[in-house]
This record gives C-alpha cells, structure tokens and sequence, in this order.
C-alpha cells in the first residue's frame, strides 16, 4: 500500500471510499469489486458507483497477497484493510481491524442505487438510512470526516452551484464566496471530468481540518452542510472545529470504522474466498 500511495496520493481516498461503498450495499463482502455478467449489471458499473476508482490497485494487492497465501484472505478483508492503512499513510490513525470476512457471489448495480446516500441528502435521510446499516448518528458524523482526504466531483455539487430552488440560485447553506470559487473551478466544457478537494486546505492529510470547512459552510456536498442541521451532529463539528482534537477525532474514527466493518459480514461458510477479486470463483 505505501508504494500504492506514494506513486499516486489519489489511491488512499479512493480506496477508503470503495470499502464505505461495499459496505453499505450487501454487506462488507467486496461485491463492489464483482464485474458484470451477461445476466447482471454489477455495482462498479451503477451510476452512484461512475466515479469509483482503485480496481487496478486492488487487483494489485490481491495477486501479491495470493503469492503467498493462496486461498486465504479474502477480497472483503482486504479491501477493509486498505482504507485502514490509506488513513494510516495520510497521517491519521492506525487501528486493528477483525478479519475473517468472505467474498459475496452477487453483485446489483440496483442494490448499490437502493443502499448508497447520494449527495443531495438531507440529514434526516443520512440518519435513517445509517440507522438501517446498524450505525448510529455519532458514526455519521465521524465518519464523514474521511471528507478530510480526496476529492470530489463537480458533477456531485454543481446542483449548488447554479439555479439552485426558484429563490436562490446559489444554494444558501453554501458559503457565497466559496461558491463562487468553486464556479471557476468547474467552469468549461468537461465539468464532468474536472474534481476539487473536499479539505481545499489539506487535502492529502487525514485531519480534523474538515469540520472546520464545514462550520464555515464550505463544505462540498449538500451532505456535509447537512451536518449543521441535528443538534447532535452540529455539537461534534462545533467540539472538533473550535480547538485542535485530533486525537478525539482519531479515536472516535477507529471505532467508526471497525463498526462500518462488521456490516452485515459473510462468515463461516458463508460465500468464498475469491482468487480473483473481480469475478466469481468458477
């Protein structure tokens, strides 16, 4: 993973992103790694997955990891190390991570636009639908704070942008000035191909930088404004915003994350243990 990350910063939030992804639809059983059949549309080729990215890099670790313990570890498993270990090399926190999952043998683009929050969600709707996953609203703000990392698609927030409601043309909980900065950013002609960093301030280092973007509305996703809307998750922006606890943050983090883990996991003989990530084993 550190040759991964130092060739190519971009691979630590892309991969930290494709396990929240797997996990919220079926499970942690790396079905999001499954390419499609003749008879079904896999989650990688869904729209809410389009911008998904780290296949190869996963591809990768599994050949290396098969090299030497053929049959053993399964693509789930590694997938929830490798967001562990993209945080851990972005500065943030290092945390034991269960193994023993195994590999699901089905893969639904319909699963994946049923499961995964696009970013237009209230928060009410991000609360509900954590609640469906087994996580709580204290999850749902920490672990929105891997936004702190990565980048984020103009395609994802331009609707802020622009003619926003019949009232405002810039989305109000958006910070105006920052809006307008962003109008540049993701002006021409392939805004679909144009991103941004989430954290414009330290976007390759995990921090707790991205709660302070958010207090002052500048926040990418109507998701992360979202935040400032229940009492309980605007008390944690404003408690990780206002003095530097880091630490607080990191903990909190890694128990998110170990939490996020164990959703709705395959164990026992339960599924298989994948030769290839991307397929089934015939």
């Amino acid at each position: 993973m550190a040759k991964l990350v130092a060739k190519d910063p971009s691979v630590a939030p892309a991969l930290l992103r494709m396990h929240f992804h797997d996990c919220f639809v079926m499970g942690c059983d790396a079905s999001v790694l499954l390419n499609s059949t003749k008879k079904f549309k896999a989650e990688k080729d869904s729209a809410i997955d389009a911008t998904l990215s780290g296949f190869a890099e996963i591809d990768q670790i599994k050949t290396a990891v098969e090299q030497k313990c053929p049959g053993v570890v399964s693509c789930a498993d590694i997938l929830a190390m490798v967001a562990r270990d993209s945080v851990h090399l972005n500065n943030g926190p290092y945390y034991k991570v269960p193994l023993g999952r195994r590999d699901g043998t089905v893969s639904l683009a319909t699963e994946a636009q049923a499961n995964l929050p696009p970013h237009t969600f209230n928060i009410n709707q991000l609360i509900s639908l954590f609640k469906l996953k087994g996580l709580d609203i204290k999850d749902l703000v920490v672990l929105s704070g891997a936004h702190t990392i990565g980048q984020g698609h103009c395609t994802n927030f331009i609707n802020r942008l622009y003619n926003f409601s019949s009232t405002n043309s810039i989305d109000p909980s958006l910070d105006p000035n920052y809006a307008h900065k962003l109008q540049k950013e993701c002006a021409g002609p392939n805004v679909n191909s144009i991103s941004v960093n989430m954290d414009f301030k330290t976007p390759t280092k995990f921090d707790i930088n991205y709660y302070k973007i958010v207090k002052h509305h500048k926040g990418l996703f109507e998701t992360d404004a979202a935040l400032l809307d229940n009492p309980i998750t605007k008390t944690y922006v404003d408690y990780h915003s206002s003095l530097p606890r880091t630490s607080s943050f990191f903990k909190d983090f890694a128990e998110s994350m170990v939490k996020m883990g164990k959703i709705e996991v395959l164990t026992g003989k339960q599924g298989q243990i994948r030769k290839i990530c991307s397929k089934v084993n015939s």
